[in-house]
């Protein structure tokens, strides 16, 4: 596996990674941020092997996690580099197993450091893989002299004291997720998305929701239900992944599937390593398998034939948002696209996965991204603002209440869409009342956007059970049949005073 299969942004990453390296002073740190699904072990791989070559000094390479230990361990090999895995059945090494390459979990590696196994001051460069757990910040301490260079898909520390701009002195940004959707690299998403009352959920010391109130939510017969039917509209005998936030939750939708007729397993890290083993294997070979599982399945674990990724939970955290989609994006000759089921909020929270991300900025001022993310998780109180009043001065009631007026349409057998057609003709009528001339009728019409938006999404709580596409069709819809109803209004109303 020479250079020759490396693909071409792969290679421009690498060149300016090795330009930085060759100039960086020791202790310098460098993180490098490259979407889930990119090859992010493969290029670090490369960076190992270009050390070794160019400097022959000893390059250790951290991982989390057992998966992520092999994976990277078996791509060095195969790219030429003799490594050694430092695991918990290496108790010494001897001088002549003395290796250019090591691979090592974190925990594993601070043991050996404590027992004198390893001279960190052999070591010339440290490479760690999902950097941005804090799990490595006290490691690096014990390299003061090694280059770092941290890999991520998402430059955001989990934990907001240890901001990753204070570990690292410098990002640099990978190809996007659009970019490699665009050259086919990776599927592309298809975005199904509900709205979900999630008043209810309560979040945690590490700000994210309570597993207690999310297994409240997401077990309740209602979530359940819309679950199912999310996934018969949408994904029926597909390869499903579902994500829960609590093993109670994950445990409910497996009983659910399988009472249903799917072919369902559940997992999650209780599981013995070959119970888990076995789980996958079915998986893989199954057709419409159903996977349900709590958060273990976001790193490490590569199954391309997946075709749909059901988020069953809310999430604050931008890194497991990007880990649980990733694991569908991977793209197969017959796979060009795949689902994703929100059914959390999530995508209004942190927008479509593959839009365009400012890493560079998320780095540099963590703090600011994360109270935007604070200000999309307030409540939905609805309060018409003075400012629009003031716009609508020969107008007394400006609110309708969708939800009752629908209530009476049920109740008179007629159909739901009436609700919208009279919020229509009230908002109509609102401009018109309050303007001289068709363009000034018009240009209030656009001032009501988020008013529209507001009766759409109520209007959807309503009948319960619709997409968001639904809904973003019918607010385009609305502002059209506004506009048209007003010029005829008024036209008409021309007409009769000439």
């Amino acid at each position: 596996m020479g250079n020759d299969s490396l693909y071409p942004y792969q290679e421009r990453d690498l060149n300016i990674l090795f330009d930085k390296l060759t100039h960086a002073s020791k202790g310098y740190r460098i993180l490098y941020q490259l979407p889930t699904g990119g090859g992010k072990t493969r290029i670090f791989s490369e960076i190992a092997k270009w050390y070794v070559t160019n400097f022959n000094r000893q390059v250790m390479v951290l991982t989390h996690r057992t998966e992520l230990c092999k994976q990277t361990a078996t791509t060095l090999t195969k790219i030429g580099i003799k490594n050694k895995v430092i695991n918990s059945t290496v108790k010494q090494l001897r001088k002549r197993e003395e290796h250019t390459c090591y691979v090592a979990m974190v925990e594993t590696l601070r043991n050996r450091l404590k027992q004198g196994i390893i001279n960190p001051a052999s070591v010339g460069l440290v490479i760690i893989d999902e950097a941005h757990h804090n799990a490595f910040q006290k490691l690096l301490n014990k390299f003061p002299r090694a280059i770092v260079v941290g890999v991520t898909a998402t430059p955001l520390s989990s934990n907001a004291d240890l901001p990753m701009n204070k570990t690292y002195q410098e990002l640099i940004v990978g190809e996007s997720i659009t970019g490699l959707i665009k050259q086919g690299y990776l599927a592309k998403p298809v975005n199904w998305r509900y709205d979900v009352e999630l008043n209810s959920l309560k979040t945690g010391i590490y700000g994210d929701f309570t597993i207690s109130t999310s297994d409240e939510l997401y077990s309740s017969n209602a979530m359940l239900e819309l679950l199912l039917h999310a996934y018969e509209t949408h994904s029926k005998h597909k390869k499903t992944l579902i994500f829960n936030n609590g093993i109670f939750t994950s445990r409910n939708v497996c009983k659910l599937f399988k009472d249903a007729g799917y072919p369902i397993k559940h997992l999650d890290n209780r599981h013995s390593p070959a119970e888990r083993e076995e789980i996958l294997k079915w998986f893989k070979k199954t057709k419409g398998a159903i996977l349900t599982s709590v958060s273990i399945l976001t790193t490490g674990f590569d199954e391309p034939s997946i075709q749909t990724v059901i988020l069953n939970r809310a999430t604050t955290s931008l890194t497991l948002y990007h880990q649980m989609i990733g694991r569908g994006s991977r793209r197969l000759p017959k796979k060009k696209n795949f689902n994703i089921i929100d059914l959390g909020n999530n995508i209004d929270r942190f927008g479509e996965w593959q839009a365009p991300m400012d890493w560079q900025l998320i780095f540099e001022r963590p703090e600011a991204y994360m109270e935007s993310m604070h200000y999309l998780s307030t409540n939905e109180a609805r309060v018409i603002s003075s400012d629009l009043r003031a716009k609508f001065p020969n107008t007394l009631q400006l609110s309708f209440d969708i939800q009752e007026a629908h209530q009476r349409v049920v109740d008179a057998g007629q159909k739901p869409l009436t609700v919208i057609r009279d919020a229509i003709r009230q908002h109509a009528m609102m401009c018109i009342e309050n303007s001289d001339t068709i363009p000034q009728a018009l240009e209030l019409a656009e001032v009501l956007d988020q008013e529209i938006q507001w009766r759409v999404k109520q209007y959807g709580k309503c009948l319960g059970r619709v997409t968001k596409n639904y809904t973003d069709w019918l607010v385009a819809d609305y502002k059209e049949r506004l506009k048209t109803l007003i010029q005829k209004v008024m036209q008409k109303g021309k007409t009769k005073a000439a």
